[in-house]
């Protein structure tokens, strides 16, 4: 039997950290009386799960399969929160229960899971999801059963729903604003996407397509999908090496980048060379990739663990001090985090647990202590951020070499659906 590689030891170390979350999704954290809890009776109308010092939410996220990679970091960020928020007294003098479901990358399971999390579990809010194929799958549920969704995942767009708060970036965010800056920065004007294929990366591709065609006025010279989980890249490597693009733009998501990142180097493709911008490799994803593999591309995102700024060092901080000295926080993973803290806010300003008051109560609501720096809650229930570029270290971080100011989010933008 052959030595495991540093990354077989970090993927077991996660494989153990999801597994003790399992086991304790079935616990309920320590309760106590509060003798300012206003009533059930007047805090909650529509028979959701909340007693006198109880309220449950559910916690939907893929723990097994391809997708697990990328889901561990949000599953740990809002408990992380939730621990905090209990820690002060909870909301409206309820600690927070959780019951955690596991969508096991599998998008039927998702609506299966979401259906048991409102109907027969009566939570009070959800905070799920990561592929928009999942959240596609449980929206309608969501919308049926007047549930609430906090979604973490920079997305396509194109999308807004009265059930649903996203706090990651949509395309004009994130794709837009990530081309323009390569372009600019890079002079580049030939484009080789790269997808796992379902609805984010098409969607996202498409619109980058009419961006890069119509705005940057470059081409795109390829054009390729692979199925979620896929490890062979060979073929895709030969033609980009043919067609020498200014830049490949990607956003292959899950396990599929481990495979997809070392293959890129074996054949030669490095940043000394190649220009990449991926809008889909967090810190998260690195840890199973390897620093060593992706050293030099770039990345579009709202955050990235290395942001020097009080709210982030915290936020670090306390992550580590509860999973670890090598634990790391991507952007997904602190878009979760904003989750259980934007519900907060809201069910205290609703002064109720209904779903249509906390909804009501949303817009406008300001973070200003969030680990990026400061989101806004817009009444089109996406938040104001800021993109930013950052440049993979080997040591599987990321340099911050572009800021953007506050970005209003626009998730139908003009010309691009």
């Amino acid at each position: 039997m052959s030595p495991r590689s540093p990354a077989d030891i970090k993927s077991a170390q996660r494989r153990k950290v999801l597994m003790g979350l399992a086991v304790a999704s079935t616990l309920a954290f320590p309760v106590m009386g509060f003798a300012q809890s206003p009533a059930t009776s007047k805090i909650n109308t529509t028979k959701l799960a909340i007693t006198d010092t109880e309220v449950t939410v559910g916690q939907l996220h893929s723990a097994t399969g391809t997708m697990a990679i990328s889901e561990t970091g949000s599953i740990q960020a809002e408990r992380l929160a939730i621990d905090q928020i209990n820690a002060m007294g909870g909301i409206l003098g309820r600690k927070i229960k959780i019951i955690q479901e596991d969508g096991a990358s599998d998008w039927p399971t998702f609506a299966e899971k979401a259906k048991k999390l409102l109907v027969s579990d009566r939570v009070a809010t959800v905070f799920g999801c990561w592929t928009s194929a999942s959240r596609k799958a449980v929206l309608p549920v969501f919308e049926k059963e007047n549930g609430l969704l906090y979604y973490p995942t920079f997305y396509e767009g194109l999308e807004q729903s009265k059930n649903v708060f996203y706090t990651g970036q949509e395309a004009t965010q994130q794709v837009l604003a990530g081309l323009d800056w390569i372009a600019k920065e890079k002079k580049a004007k030939t484009f080789f996407l790269v997808g796992s294929d379902y609805i984010w990366p098409r969607t996202s591709n498409k619109i980058a397509r009419k961006h890069i065609e119509n705005v940057i006025k470059g081409s795109v010279v390829g054009e390729e999908y692979y199925p979620l989980g896929n490890t062979q890249f060979g073929s895709l490597i030969n033609k980009i090496k043919l067609k020498k693009p200014d830049v490949i733009f990607t956003d292959v998501v899950g396990g599929s980048n481990v495979a997809f990142y070392k293959q890129l180097k074996a054949a030669g493709v490095t940043a000394k060379t190649q220009t990449l911008l991926t809008i889909s490799v967090t810190e998260d994803e690195m840890l199973g990739i390897g620093g060593e593999n992706v050293e030099g591309f770039y990345a579009s995102m709202k955050y990235f663990q290395s942001l020097e700024n009080p709210n982030n060092k915290k936020f670090v901080a306390d992550f580590k001090a509860k999973y670890g000295a090598n634990a790391v926080m991507g952007d997904v993973t602190q878009a979760a985090y904003l989750g259980p803290w934007l519900w907060k806010a809201a069910v205290e300003k609703a002064g109720s647990f209904d779903v249509d008051k906390v909804i009501a109560a949303s817009a406008g609501l300001e973070l200003k202590n969030a680990p990026e720096g400061y989101v806004k809650v817009h009444e089109n229930h996406h938040l104001w951020s800021k993109t930013r570029i950052g440049q993979a270290q080997k040591d599987g971080q990321f340099k911050v070499v572009y800021e953007s100011e506050l970005i209003e989010p626009n998730p139908f933008p003009k010309g691009y659906q």
